[in-house]
């Protein structure tokens, strides 16, 4: 589809080629021109050619005060303000020129072309005819000619498009618009037209580009930012909503519906805020409960609750809440199977509980749809660590606490399971020899899981006391039953109080 500025830019660009056609047309032409005028004419053509716009256009502000009655100043002034993408500006200095000069086919024909762009056919029709029962040039005919059979054309188009509209036939209609927009680019109920066609047939996002376009083509459009921020609403991007609604009461402070709207967006965008700051401040609760709040403010637009639901799964995630995670991480996926937010906090609170291989899955995933994400690829590699750590030693299963666990707990499990399994319980030796192993297990588990360092690394998904992981080469923790004697399990360091004995 043709951009409705596009024109402009093409116009813009061949501004030097007109003026030498210009000069070649108007050489010798009687304008009556006082010197004053031709000095501004003079300055402004240059400039024009420079593409310093708004320079020229002062120029020949000046050329007009001096001589309200030159009809070349006016059709110079024209050109500018087509380049500047002010058309009606243009439309008004062509009519003027066409008034002090009937004979001046030329502007003529280019009002013809600009009343075409706006879909005001029966005006332009009446340009185009009147070239053709002049005495213009052969090229201008042709060309009058031609865009005579151009506006016919889509004069039916249009009525066809306007059938197919009130029987309901809205794809039929947005096909037929598309074909009078690309000729027509200028027209702002055409586009309006066009954009409720794409909202009747579900697909409101398509209909912003024409609401945007017709809210510069036609002045105090507050309805077009009435429309596009509603659907900005509708379609979850608040923040947009808010500044459409805002840019509706710029034009109409006293608007009713953009009012009402403006207080709905407010109130619910002050609690998301709200609930962000939380979360940059790490207050995964309080912004659990901001956006429980959300959910109860917007009952009526159902995506809200769906992102809703996927930052409290993120925050529970973030608070080691995994099982509730899981769950409403789960839900928004029923939803939004594709939603890489939600498939990254399932992932996590995967991991907490131990579920190693569909934490892969999600953060594979995940990666299918965000394929650039250096931390998701990060994450996924360490999932894929802590599955194959999980197939040798894990550390947390031995003391039987989760991953979440703190030092204070994990010291309880530990000081429980070396009583246990104290090899001076056992008498029998195939069960001492058990129990000696278990117990060296426990005491390695205590000695990586209460070091920040060493637990760190582990929850990388390195083990620090794997002797394949060391670059180093032995591993000081690998030691025989004989090398812990002397190592009290109930203290927080320093030698037994008491020896082994041994039959």
């Amino acid at each position: 589809m043709v951009s409705p500025w596009a024109c402009v830019h093409k116009l813009a660009s061949a501004l030097p080629l007109l003026l030498t056609l210009w000069d070649l047309h108007f050489e010798g032409a009687e304008c009556g021109i006082n010197a004053e005028v031709e000095k501004q004419l003079e300055m402004g053509k240059k400039l024009l050619a420079a593409g310093q716009l708004a320079d020229a256009l002062s120029h020949f502000h000046a050329a007009i005060e001096g001589d309200s009655d030159n009809y070349l100043a006016y059709y110079r002034r024209a050109t500018v303000y087509l380049a500047m993408g002010k058309s009606k500006a243009a439309i008004r200095d062509l009519s003027k020129v066409v008034e002090l000069k009937q004979d001046f086919t030329s502007a003529r024909l280019q009002r013809g072309h600009l009343l075409l762009k706006q879909g005001k056919f029966d005006e332009a029709e009446e340009d185009f005819k009147r070239v053709l029962q002049s005495s213009s040039s052969d090229k201008e005919q042709a060309e009058a000619r031609s865009q005579l059979m151009k506006s016919n054309e889509m004069k039916h188009l249009h009525s066809q498009a306007q059938s197919a509209y009130l029987q309901g036939d809205y794809y039929s209609a947005i096909g037929l618009l598309d074909e009078i927009l690309n000729v027509c680019v200028w027209d702002a109920e055409l586009r309006e037209l066009r954009a409720d066609c794409y909202i009747k047939e579900g697909e409101p996002g398509k209909a912003v580009g024409d609401l945007k376009a017709a809210a510069k083509l036609k002045s105090d459009n507050t309805e077009a930012f009435y429309k596009i921020s509603t659907i900005y609403y509708q379609l979850g991007d608040h923040e947009l909503s808010l500044s459409e609604v805002r840019e509706c009461l710029k034009l109409d402070q006293d608007h009713k519906e953009c009012f009402s709207h403006y207080k709905r967006i407010k109130k619910l965008n002050k609690q998301i805020v709200s609930a962000e700051d939380f979360i940059r401040e790490e207050r995964y609760q309080d912004a659990i409960d901001k956006y429980e709040t959300v959910m109860k403010t917007e009952t009526q637009v159902p995506i809200y609750t769906t992102r809703a639901k996927e930052r409290i799964c993120y925050c529970l995630s973030k608070n080691q809440q995994s099982t509730e995670a899981i769950r409403l991480c789960t839900e928004v996926l029923t939803l939004e199977p594709d939603n890489v937010n939600a498939l990254k906090s399932r992932a996590e609170a995967y991991l907490l509980e131990e579920q190693y291989e569909e934490a892969i899955r999600d953060y594979e995933t995940a990666k299918e749809h965000s394929d650039n994400d250096q931390q998701l690829q990060d994450d996924l590699e360490k999932a894929q660590r802590m599955l194959k750590q999980s197939q040798k030693r894990d550390y947390y299963k031995i003391l039987g606490v989760k991953r979440n666990a703190k030092k204070q707990e994990i010291v309880k499990a530990y000081r429980k399971l070396a009583m246990q399994w104290h090899p001076d319980n056992f008498q029998d030796e195939e069960e001492k020899k058990k129990a000696e192993k278990k117990f060296i297990d426990i005491a390695a588990a205590k000695e990586v899981l209460t070091d920040p360092d060493m637990r760190r690394k582990f929850d990388a998904g390195e083990d620090p006391l794997d002797a394949e992981s060391q670059q180093g080469g032995g591993n000081p923790f690998h030691r025989g039953w004989n090398s812990w004697q002397g190592f009290d399990p109930f203290s927080s360091g320093g030698p037994f109080k008491f020896k082994f004995h041994f039959n």
